[in-house]
This record gives structure tokens, sequence and C-alpha cells, in this order.
């Protein structure tokens, strides 16, 4: 993963910051491959909470890949960007308690992430030391690519890179989750960890990531023809690579064009 080349932006102070325009000017400090390491570690370590709380993976689970799955066939998932692998483990679990079979395959390039996540091994989940351009060279295919926050840390030309790799790794979806940037987002957050302001990057790093995310306007516009901007509760943007509905439907991947924007509950 490479992650734009940007200035280091002050933080505010409270709350209410202008979200009107992406933030690209900012740096999340876990990005800076010399950060202190122990932090960085503890980083890691409370995403499951943070990410539990507010990432929505378990409604993606259910509504997008759950219906992919299969009790007598194993169905393969790449986690790209895993950072501690969470994301990973979380998927694996929820597929081996619905009693379906799920082979997950978490990836991250930064080496410091890909030590933590793998020194914490689970069922089901395999990690690697990898970007999404070396598993295109070596003809990797999986059935489902998801991430979970990398989009908004690439330059326009990494995120042009990932998502094309994306579209040649998958057989049947990609799905795509970051934040969708908005003041409600910004000032939930702002409050809500507070008590974590000093352990880790949690905090500045997620109110970075706020500022540097998209709405689902802005996101559909940077898409590729044949993906979604889908609009999810409660501050979550998915972008959307249905190759399996595409395939079943002949033509409807010209429906499906980067200025469609899937509508959802407004938060």
């Amino acid at each position: 993963m490479v992650v734009s080349e940007t200035r280091r932006s002050r933080d505010p102070r409270g709350p209410l910051v202008d979200v009107g325009q992406r933030d690209t000017g900012l740096r999340e400090l876990m990005d800076d491959p010399a950060c202190d390491l122990g932090r960085l570690r503890r980083t890691y370590a409370v995403f499951p909470l943070v990410n539990g709380l507010v990432a929505g993976w378990r409604r993606a689970y259910r509504e997008r890949i759950r219906p992919l799955l299969s009790a007598d066939r194993a169905t393969t998932l790449l986690d790209l960007g895993s950072g501690g692998g969470d994301l990973a483990r979380s998927l694996a679990r929820w597929a081996r308690r619905d009693g379906l079979r799920l082979e997950v395959t978490a990836v991250d390039p930064d080496r410091r992430a890909h030590d933590f996540a793998s020194a914490r091994p689970a069922d089901g989940v395999v990690h690697r030391c990898a970007s999404s351009g070396d598993l295109v060279e070596a003809g990797a295919q999986f059935d489902v690519v998801v991430s979970n926050h990398v989009l908004h840390h690439l330059d326009d030309a990494s995120r042009a890179d990932v998502l094309a790799d994306s579209g040649a790794l998958a057989r049947r979806l990609v799905l795509h989750s970051d934040i969708r940037r908005s003041r409600a987002a910004y000032t939930g957050y702002w409050v809500g960890t507070l008590p974590l302001a000093r352990t880790s990057f949690v905090r500045v790093d997620g109110l970075r990531s706020i500022r540097r995310s998209w709405t689902d306007a802005e996101l559909a516009r940077e898409l590729p023809a044949g993906w979604r901007a889908v609009r999810r509760p409660p501050f979550r943007v998915w972008a959307v690579l249905d190759l399996a509905a595409d395939a079943a439907a002949p033509g409807s991947g010209e429906a499906r064009r980067a200025g469609d924007v899937e509508p959802g509950p407004r938060s």
C-alpha cells in the first residue's frame, strides 16, 4: 500500500472542524515508517473494539458475503490492507458459527502490520506480507475481495491501482468499506474516543481519516465504470464491484456506472 505524500496538518483542539471538503493534506501517524512501534501495536490491539463499534462489518457480512458462502464448498476471501487482522478473524469466525466454509487470506505490505496479525493466528485465516500488485503478478484469484478503511489512505494513482487489482483478483465480489465523511461522524468520533487519546494513534488517526474520506457522491465520481458507491449507516460508504451479478445479467454493468449511488438511510 502506498500512502500519499502529504503535509502534516495541525490537529484541531475541538470538534468544530470544517469537513465540507476532503483534506488530502493530512497523513495518519501510523502510516509513518518511523512512528512509535509501541503505540502502533496498541493501535492495532484496539482496532477490534473500534471497528466493532463503527465499521459495520457484521451487517456487510450478512448482506453481501454470507449469501455467497456454502456449507459444502469453500469460498475464498482476500482482505487487502488487513492491518492488525481483526476483520479477517471476524469474518472467519462468523462463517464458522454459521456452518459455512470460508478461507480468508489477509495481506498487508507493511511488515509491522503483518508481524502483529500473524502472531494472532485464527482458524481459517492465512496471513501474507504482500500488496495487491504482488498477488496480481502471481496470478492469484479469490471469490471475494474486501478491505476496511484502506482507500482513504491512498493517493489517486495508488487507489486506481488497488481498484484495478481488486477487479483482477476477484471472481464474484469486491467490497471496499470506508468512512463516509460528515459533521456528525467527526463530532461523534471526537467525543467517543476521548478515553483513547493518550494510549494509541486511534484518536488522532481516526479524526484524520474522517477528514480524508469521501461523501458517497464524491466517491462515486472517483470509481471506475462498473463500480458503485453504496451509502450505508451509520457513516459508511462501500465501493462495490458485483461481478457475480454482472455475469448473471448481461449488460447490467452498463447500468452500474461510477455515477450511480445506491440510496440508504440518512445519518
